[in-house]
């Protein structure tokens, strides 16, 4: 420890030392602690505010201890260890930064709100200097916000990192992070793909914040140009598939390549869900999607395969919300087409899913959505009760001969389609004289 040298002697002076000591700084706290630090009063006058006042002739003295003058200076308990470096770094050369001592974030923001009390203009400056260059925890950053802006001006540094950015910059961000999060890298670059991904859908999340990103028209389309790159290597995946030898399927290469680009769907359809642009996702996944069951089933049907197929009902299942409820308009054929396609092949896979959940405690060899299959139920029933009455008797004729009646439970749609058709020829009767509805209508 350097200390600040005395300016009548070549002799330093030390916190603690009785014998050249002319003040007692004695810090009370509100637990009853109660200590005596012998200081001097040159160091204090020149480098506190508050001190300079203190021992000024214009402030009374309270009292003498051991023939000395005293400043009584009050705090809390939680203070007092920062009131003590204070004390110290008080006596530290102005010249050599007292950032050495200042032992991390926590001590450094008590020691600055001490400092800031007891006028220490250099300390305030070497604690914001030190604040402003390292890097905080969650908490620290909390505790930063609460504190610094009592500070005015001079804190102003400290906050830089967390200032709004111009627009403009987080615009230029996002789309690198599109361009990036939708990109075919190499298997290294996974992790970082996956963290683009992530950072992009929290940037257009409305929470207890406005979205970062405003989805307008510009973002919107570069969102859908982007995201038509993952269709493309899609299909040409599938179509690899397809017009190769079977074997090629099994290939383990394959399949992982195949579940990548799936999960780039997955998280492409939960982007375009949240910017309300689902349209043509939609029809590029009804055009396809003959071809993907067709791949996927023909596949063997190992945990990998398994995963492969959870990923597909991940998609399937947001490709079916936008249509159950109305948020894509498919024509009625394609909607019917759909339900039959997949209801057939979700059946088929849950009870395969739920078998290697339940192999012991241990954790399933993949992350399984707790609500997926909820979501999907709900998407179903919505679909086939917008249906024709006739073709919702073919669906629900065929759920009830199938073994797994429990998944998909279609029992809503059912007495629904029980109690419109009952009342049926009374209710369009009403219309028949007029429209001649009732004597056109083939019920089921």
């Amino acid at each position: 420890m350097e200390y600040f040298p005395d300016k009548d002697t070549s002799i330093p002076s030390k916190i603690g030392d009785r014998a050249t000591s002319d003040v007692v700084v004695r810090i009370r706290t509100d637990q009853g602690g109660d200590d005596w630090f012998y200081c001097h009063s040159h160091i204090l006058i020149e480098n506190s505010k508050y001190f300079s006042e203190r021992l000024s002739e214009n402030w009374p003295t309270c009292q003498i201890l051991d023939s000395r003058n005293c400043v009584e200076v009050y705090c809390q308990e939680s203070e007092f260890n920062h009131y003590v470096t204070c004390l110290r770094l008080l006596y530290v050369i102005k010249d050599d930064p007292a950032t050495d001592n200042l032992h991390g974030v926590r001590n450094a923001i008590g020691i600055l709100q001490v400092a800031f009390k007891l006028g220490c203009q250099w300390l305030v400056c070497a604690c914001v200097g030190y604040l402003e260059a390292v890097p905080w925890e969650e908490a620290e950053e909390e505790e930063i916000l609460r504190i610094v802006p009592r500070l005015g001006s001079q804190g102003e540094s400290i906050l830089a990192r967390l200032q709004p950015v111009d627009p403009a910059a987080i615009r230029e961000i996002f789309l690198s992070s599109l361009r990036f999060a939708t990109s075919s890298p190499p298997e290294s670059l996974k992790d970082f793909k996956s963290s683009a991904q992530e950072q992009l859908e929290y940037m257009i999340t409305e929470d207890d914040d406005a979205p970062l990103v405003i989805a307008d028209d510009e973002i919107k389309s570069e969102v859908i140009e982007c995201i038509k790159m993952v269709w493309n290597r899609f299909y040409g995946l599938l179509e690899s598939f397809l017009c190769g030898p079977k074997e090629c399927i099994l290939e383990a290469g394959k399949i992982q390549t195949l579940r990548s680009h799936l999960s780039d769907l997955s998280w492409a359809s939960q982007i375009l869900v949240k910017m309300e642009t689902m349209k043509e996702f939609v029809h590029s996944w009804v055009e396809a999607s003959e071809k993907i069951v067709k791949v996927v089933e023909n596949a063997n049907p190992d945990a990998d395969m398994l995963e492969t197929k959870l990923k597909v009902i991940e998609v399937v299942g947001k490709v079916l919300e936008a249509v159950g409820y109305g948020t894509v308009i498919l024509p009625t054929s394609k909607r019917l087409h759909m339900v039959k396609l997949w209801l057939p092949f979700v059946r088929r896979t849950k009870p395969l899913v739920d078998s290697v959940i339940k192999k012991g405690d241990d954790m399933p060899p993949f992350p399984i959505d707790g609500e997926l299959w909820q979501s999907l139920e709900s998407a179903f029933v919505s679909i086939v009760l917008a249906l024709p009455s006739g073709d919702q008797a073919e669906i629900l004729t065929d759920w009830l001969g199938t073994e797994h009646i429990q998944y998909p439970d279609l029992t809503e749609a059912f007495e629904v389609w029980c109690y419109r058709s009952k009342v049926a020829k009374r209710r369009l009767a009403l219309l028949g004289s007029t429209c001649g509805i009732a004597d056109s209508m083939t019920l089921s």
